[in-house]
């Protein structure tokens, strides 16, 4: 491995702690300033770490591997993400920054949904909980089967840590990392090192395709658009091949956007409610410059392998591979450095998130409610340590698939808060009951799904996104329930 990479590798790991180091001066003094960093992010942090969290290794591995496989047809899991990340930061983000903070200054998603149906405050911090950490848990396995792969295919052989396998090492390194920073700073720092993250992946997403299209062996857009026809006419087609239910399955990606906790929690952090529409602004420009990106690289990369006579036993893995054949050490080193901000950036929010779960919805309810602020925020740093480990023995497995991983987990969020995060903000009939029953069936049905295979075939045809019923049977849970059980208690507690 050229010294190059290692020295853009290091600068960008020294980087982070040193983010780490600076937040953990600046704002861990309480379980505020741990959990969401005092509510102090500006528009463009808010922006980009709500986008670097979201996009994970899937950006760089998952969606150029399944485009280089499937052609245009899978782009539209990017454009329903598109148009669901808007309508999160139009509804979702400017009703959460101020409710959470007129319903008892919640500083997690379990607590603003206890504070807003009292009167089953207790099921609802507990069961929400449990949701958070079990589907973060996958989620973040996502993660560390990203770094893992890339230590597997750019690094064999290089680290030798007590014989384990490459893909072993990059699981402890990529972990290792990031509990650094995350433990020592909180939620400042993961926010921080977010934005930089941000910067970077959007770069590499700029650089990397335009280098593939207009460099040497590239050939340009019209001679890739010919190569791609001579391979498979439908991999520039939107929809050849493409069912109903197939297209519908991609573009309810974007209905999962309301109920994931490490990107909402980033609308309760932001400094104030009239910063949101620049928050939104920022943030939908860096997912559209990512977005097009990630697709020319899988589709562009396919065409240079084709033209130049290579062999890619892996597709996810076309990001690593053009990064050490095309650039120079100190650009590939950048470029790796690229693919573990993605990954870090979500893992460590990922992290924090179900940290807070477990620190202020289980041990300071039912451990210790009397707990001091310099307990909670350690509590909390051992939490972010516990669930990393249990992530790593998920992903622990090299024949893991990241957009597997990731789709999974991402339904069960979508589905279990969801339609209760859109309700619970916008309608005011729901209560408490509703919530609870909402969460269980929308959670439930997307396992039950996934465990009867009903995501790959359904019915002799193409598998159906769980997160299409799982959306569903919530959202019928919670006006059902809610109309069912209507509590005139909570409705007096909302008009408050």
């Amino acid at each position: 491995m050229d010294i190059g990479v290692w020295i853009s590798l290091f600068a960008y790991f020294a980087l982070m702690i040193g983010i780490g180091v600076y937040a953990m001066r600046t704002s861990t003094s309480t379980s505020e300033d741990y959990v969401l960093g005092g509510r102090t992010l500006s528009p463009k942090v808010a922006a980009l770490s709500a986008g670097a969290s979201d996009m994970s290794g899937w950006l760089l591995l998952g969606l150029p591997g399944t485009m280089f496989v499937s052609g245009l047809g899978s782009a539209w899991i990017g454009i329903g993400l598109f148009i669901g990340a808007f309508f999160n930061w139009l509804l979702v983000a400017p009703r959460l920054r101020e409710q959470t903070v007129h319903y008892g200054n919640a500083i997690t998603i379990p607590a603003f949904l206890a504070n807003r149906f009292p009167t089953r405050a207790l099921s609802l911090r507990t069961v929400s909980a449990i949701v958070i950490v079990v589907f973060f848990a996958v989620y973040t396995a996502s993660g560390l089967v990203a770094g893992g792969r890339l230590f597997e295919s750019a690094f064999a052989g290089v680290i030798d840590i007590g014989g384990l396998s490459d893909y072993a090492t990059g699981i402890i390194i990529t972990l290792g990392v990031v509990l650094i920073y995350t433990v020592v700073g909180g939620f400042l720092a993961v926010s921080l090192t977010d934005f930089v993250q941000g910067c970077i992946m959007m770069l590499a997403l700029i650089i990397m395709p335009a280098v593939v299209l207009f460099g040497e062996g590239g050939g340009g857009f019209t001679q890739a658009s010919e190569t791609l026809n001579s391979v498979d006419p439908t991999l520039l087609s939107w929809t050849a091949g493409l069912t109903f239910i197939g297209w519908l399955s991609a573009v309810t990606w974007g209905l999962g956007y309301f109920g994931q906790p490490h990107i909402i929690v980033r609308f309760m952090a932001i400094r104030s409610l009239k910063d949101v529409p620049t928050a939104r602004n920022i943030g939908m420009s860096w997912m559209a410059i990512s977005l097009i990106g990630a697709v020319s690289l899988g589709l562009f990369g396919r065409a240079y392998a084709v033209r130049n006579g290579m062999t890619v036993d892996n597709p996810e893995t076309i990001f690593i591979i053009l990064a050490d054949l095309l650039f120079h050490p100190l650009i590939t080193g950048f470029l790796y450095a690229a693919l573990l901000a993605a990954v870090m950036s979500t893992i460590s929010s990922q992290l924090l998130v179900a940290s807070s779960s477990l620190t202020e919805d289980f041990y300071r309810l039912f451990l210790n409610k009397n707990a001091s602020e310099k307990q909670t925020v350690t509590v909390g740093r051992i939490s972010v340590a516990l669930v990393g480990i249990v992530a790593a023995i998920i992903a622990s497995d090299p024949e893991s698939q990241v957009l597997g991983l990731v789709s999974n987990a991402w339904a069960g969020f979508g589905a279990a808060f969801g339609p209760l995060i859109l309700l619970s903000l916008m309608w005011k009939r729901t209560n408490g009951s509703g919530a609870i029953a909402g969460m269980v069936v929308g959670a439930a049905t997307v396992m039950i799904w996934i465990a009867l295979g009903y995501n790959a075939e359904f019915l002799g045809g193409a598998g159906v996104y769980e997160i299409i019923p799982g959306f569903i049977a919530s959202l019928i849970a919670i006006v059902v329930v809610s109309r069912a059980t209507a509590d005139a208690k909570e409705y007096r507690h909302i008009e408050r």
